[in-house]
C-alpha cells in the first residue's frame, strides 16, 4: 500500500472519531495517531464536556499515545486530523516531535498549518514536521457543515419555541 492510500485509510478512521464528537454535541473533529502503519491512539473533540479548552481531538490523541508508548516524544509517528490544526495543537505536535501531520479540511479562521499562519514552516524551530493537507477535504468539511447546519436549525427551533420529539413516541416534548 502506498502512502496516499494509507493516508486515506487513516483519515477515514479520523472521520469516525469526528462522529464520536458529534454524538456528544462537540464540534466534530477527530484524530488518530499512527506509528509504523499501526493505529496507536485516537481522539475526538471534548472541550465542552470535559470543561477543558485543551481537549481538542489532536491533544486527546497525543496524550493517549504518549501514555501508551511511555514517552512524551513521538518520533516516527503520523497524526491524522479531520481539520487543520490550531496554534495550540501545532505547538503540541512540534513538542511531540511528530514526523508527519496529515489533515483534511482547511480552517480559514484558525488554521495554523497554512490557512492563517503556518507554524510548521518556521525554520527557527528545532524540529520540522512534514504536513500534508486536503486529504478527504470535502468529506471532512461536509461533516462540519452538516453539524453547524443542524445546530443552527436546532437553535432556531428553540428560539421559536418549537420542540422536537426526542423520545420517538410521536409526542412533542415541551
Amino acid at each position: 500500500m502506498n502512502q496516499e492510500q494509507q493516508d486515506i485509510i487513516f483519515m477515514r478512521e479520523a472521520l469516525n472519531q469526528a462522529h464520536n464528537a458529534w454524538a456528544l454535541g462537540e464540534v466534530p473533529v477527530g484524530a488518530v495517531l499512527v506509528r509504523d502503519g499501526q493505529l496507536v491512539a485516537t481522539g475526538f473533540n471534548q472541550p465542552i464536556g470535559n470543561h477543558d479548552p485543551t481537549a481538542h481531538a489532536e491533544i486527546q490523541a497525543l496524550r493517549t499515545a504518549a501514555h501508551l508508548l511511555g514517552n512524551y516524544r513521538l518520533p516516527g509517528c503520523t497524526l491524522y486530523v479531520t481539520l487543520e490544526p490550531c496554534m495550540m495543537c501545532v505547538g503540541a505536535m512540534l513538542h511531540a516531535r511528530l514526523a508527519r501531520v496529515v489533515f483534511g479540511a482547511y480552517d480559514p479562521k484558525t488554521g495554523a498549518a497554512g490557512s492563517v499562519v503556518n507554524l510548521f514552516a518556521e525554520k527557527q524551530l528545532n524540529h520540522q514536521t512534514e504536513i500534508v493537507g486536503g486529504i478527504l477535504a470535502d468529506e471532512c468539511g461536509q461533516v462540519l457543515k452538516e453539524f453547524f447546519a443542524a445546530r443552527r436549525t436546532s437553535q432556531a427551533r428553540a428560539a421559536a419555541g418549537l420542540f422536537t420529539d426526542l423520545s420517538g413516541d410521536g409526542v412533542a416534548n415541551g
